[in-house]
């Protein structure tokens, strides 16, 4: 049997983190069994689903190289949806309800006075057909419930193991809403089992919408794909990430600076029993994935843990795969194999290639302590002119050293701060080799 999954994002905002780990750990799953991956626009609220958020969506996904084998929009589907819901009444399965918000309320908060689950009561089974014509007239459609039935739902959970629901602890769910607006409860069982999906990992909120899901592809006639649900993330102190998605989307941590492989790597193996580390590519990751190694503990992220593995993707990344980057800043095309060997040891991230390229352009600030500001002085009259070569660092500090006396770190040290206006960086000898300019005081 093929695999088949698929990441089902709203086009209703951008993508964060959280949304990453359900599109990674479908998308590896798939790629790891040669089978498909289908990225599906839940669009059906036309309110709130923009194509911007929809271009925002496939933008993030290929940043990442997460590529889908096809895309489906649930806007184009509701003949499908339709379908689905007429097959449902005629099974005796859906059933329309007119109770408000503030009727519901009231039901919920008499339950849980009298100590019984805060589930809806069905009291519009009970309904006549002249009563159903008279709230009709008054309130206009109503809701349309899925009429559950009231056992136990059992399936193996490829991350949490046997699970078990009570389907009488559970309300049965409004699967199209009073306006029309059809929910992702019923629209995602009719493209799961329409588009063969055999696999579905999202997030451990939804267990007990899989367990009505999979009770409504059984009342339709189909078989449930294998779920799994992952952990939620947390913040690095173990605070709900609610308040701070605005700060994870995938686009603002592509706009500071992140790795893709950086966040790939990261994301593929936070809250299991495998260690991180850095994948040389995606097909690396998916040969490494196995969701038995998850847990079901929320997992801790911490976006600071993303710059150690930027840093480490940088000083990996071969000349051929930055050159336009490297000619776009104006570095010589003779010495621009040379500058990213020095560069990409020293940065931690794509953007501070530019501060080395304009040190060695236009030269330092320098960077000189009172107490070394003579010998700054003399060891700066001893320069050669341009241009430098891997010997200059050398020539120039065993001259200085023999004028003056200094040696060691007090020599290196006074003079590589000088230069670069650092006190770390690369090895001096390269950095005199790249220099357009003579270091000046």
């Amino acid at each position: 049997m093929s695999v088949v999954t698929r990441f089902a994002p709203s086009p209703t905002g951008f993508l964060h983190v959280g949304n990453l780990r359900t599109a990674l750990f479908n998308f590896l799953i798939a790629r790891k069994a040669g089978g498909e991956f289908i990225l599906r626009l839940d669009d059906t609220d036309p309110e709130r689903s923009t194509q911007e958020f929809a271009d925002g969506i496939q933008e993030d996904l290929e940043w990442l190289g997460l590529t889908w084998d096809r895309i489906e929009k649930q806007s184009n589907r509701f003949d499908r949806y339709a379908a689905a819901a007429d097959e449902l009444r005629e099974k005796g399965r859906f059933y329309e309800a007119w109770e408000t918000p503030t009727e519901l309320d009231l039901k919920r908060k008499k339950q849980l006075n009298m100590h019984l689950p805060p589930v809806y009561d069905r009291a519009a089974l009970a309904l006549s057909d002249d009563e159903k014509a008279d709230l009709r007239a008054e309130r206009g459609q109503g809701v349309w419930r899925f009429k559950l039935d009231q056992e136990r739902i059992e399936w193996h959970d490829g991350i949490l193991g046997d699970l078990s629901i009570d389907a009488a602890s559970v309300s049965d769910p409004v699967l199209i809403r009073a306006d029309g607006q059809v929910l992702y409860t019923i629209a995602s069982v009719v493209d799961d089992t329409d588009m063969g999906v055999t696999h579905v990992v999202r997030g451990s909120d939804h267990v007990t919408n899989t367990a009505t899901q999979i009770q409504i592809m059984e009342a339709l006639g189909k078989t449930a794909p294998a779920f799994a649900h992952h952990s939620l993330l947390t913040g690095p102190q173990g605070e709900a990430l609610s308040k701070r998605l605005g700060t994870l989307a995938l686009r603002d941590l592509r706009e500071a600076g992140v790795e893709p492989m950086a966040l790939l790597s990261h994301m593929a193996r936070i809250g299991s029993s495998q260690p991180i580390e850095l994948a040389a590519s995606v097909d690396d990751l998916a040969e490494g994935f196995d969701l038995n190694h998850f847990g079901s503990a929320p997992t801790k992220f911490d976006v600071e843990d993303l710059w150690p593995l930027t840093a480490s993707v940088l000083h990996e990344t071969p000349f051929e795969d930055v050159a336009d980057e490297v000619a776009a800043l104006g570095v010589p095309a003779d010495i621009a194999p040379a500058f990213w060997d020095v560069a990409r040891a020293n940065i931690g991230k794509r953007s501070e290639t530019a501060d080395w390229w304009a040190l060695f352009r236009d030269g330092a600030t320098p960077l000189v302590d009172d107490e070394d500001k003579a010998f700054i002085a003399e060891a700066f009259a001893m320069l050669p002119d341009l241009p430098y070569d891997d010997t200059t660092w050398g020539n120039w500090t065993s001259a200085v050293k023999e004028a003056t006396g200094r040696k060691g770190k007090n020599l290196f040290m006074p003079l590589r701060k000088a230069v670069t206006g650092r006190e770390k960086g690369p090895e001096m000898a390269g950095v005199m080799r790249l220099m357009q300019v003579k270091p000046s005081l």
